[in-house]
């Protein structure tokens, strides 16, 4: 009988397009509208480390009319440009035959392979994306966006109703904008206990998708969390629509299948690639700590590699640090 290898069955480019797919329909962080797609962006650019994202200042509200008349020309006002700067990631995960045994006992194992790749790629890429909101939101040009009440007392260092609107208002006039937010489970239960989770319909009618204040909630355990038992500070983040830019481009093999025939009873892989960027809209990848030809998640949570080029309420990001009442 001849031997079914992963290489007869997986065609490299339908595979990976695949997985790309699958990655963006399974994560909550792309279904819940954060995410703006930036692939225009990223096909010119993604040749080098970082990704140029050049945007217009507003105008200057400051600058009054002119009163016209007969005699008086009107006098032409600047329009400034700033630049955005985002940073390419490129990760790569292999998985042997072993690791594969049960996908490939089934009766569709490309496509159990296919989710078992888009399930760990999107853990990643989570991980990524929260390695890199704590360097953004820790840059010292971030302050004004981040409401940190973890170091008051009396009960003030707990998350309530109270504190999560003062939080979204530190973007002013511009807080109307903000639509969902990322919270810790432990955060979750408390809303919950305290009776201010809403649920509204999916796309089948069930009320299964939780709100709070009119805001989506999105729920992982990985959220930063620093400290140890009733002094634990959770971080949140409240966000708005196209806060996070993300593009994808494939690299140049973004998937290989290799059989290695004097490894014990002979071993297959499947590696794939994969290069993208994901970026908090309006704070500038600097990189100054950045080793390699792409930043570890250590990098991107290192403070110092970010600094803000919008003005701080268009960054539609606030972060929330806060205790957790017992």
């Amino acid at each position: 009988m001849t031997e079914t290898r992963l290489a007869d069955m997986i065609v490299p480019t339908k595979f990976n397009k695949y997985v790309q797919t699958l990655s963006t329909q399974k994560s909550e962080l792309f279904t819940s509208g954060i995410i703006t797609d930036l692939t225009s962006v990223i096909d010119s650019e993604i040749e080098g480390k970082t990704v140029n994202m050049p945007f217009f200042n507003d105008l200057d509200a400051s600058d009054s009319e002119q009163v016209l008349d007969d005699s008086t020309d009107l006098t032409v006002g600047k329009m400034t440009t700033g630049q955005d700067v985002a940073v390419k990631l490129l990760r790569g995960k292999a998985f042997g035959t072993s690791d594969l045994a049960a996908d490939l006992s089934g009766a569709d194992p490309i496509d159990a392979i296919a989710n078992r790749f888009a399930d760990w790629w999107n853990k990643r890429m989570q991980t990524a994306l929260l390695s890199t909101l704590s360097g953004a939101m820790g840059a010292a040009s971030m302050a004004a966006n981040v409401n940190d009440i973890s170091g008051l007392t009396g009960g003030a260092q707990y998350f309530d109703a109270d504190s999560f609107i003062d939080s979204a208002f530190l973007l002013g006039d511009e807080q109307g904008g903000l639509t969902g937010v990322a919270v810790h489970s432990l955060t979750l239960k408390a809303m919950v206990k305290a009776d201010l989770i809403d649920f509204v319909p999916d796309s089948q009618g069930k009320l299964t998708i939780p709100t709070y204040l009119g805001k989506s909630v999105l729920v992982d355990d990985s959220m930063p969390v620093s400290g140890a038992g009733a002094t634990r500070i959770f971080t949140t983040y409240i966000f708005g629509p196209g806060a996070i830019g993300f593009g994808e481009k494939s690299p140049k093999v973004p998937v290989e299948v290799e059989r290695q025939a004097l490894k014990g009873m002979g071993q297959e892989y499947i590696v794939n690639r994969r290069q993208w960027v994901m970026h908090p809209r309006g704070v500038k990848w600097l990189g100054g700590t950045q080793a390699g030809v792409t930043p570890s998640n250590v990098e991107l949570a290192t403070a110092t590699n970010w600094q803000r080029v919008y003005d701080a309420k268009l960054v539609r990001i606030v972060a929330f640090k806060h205790m957790l009442a017992s």
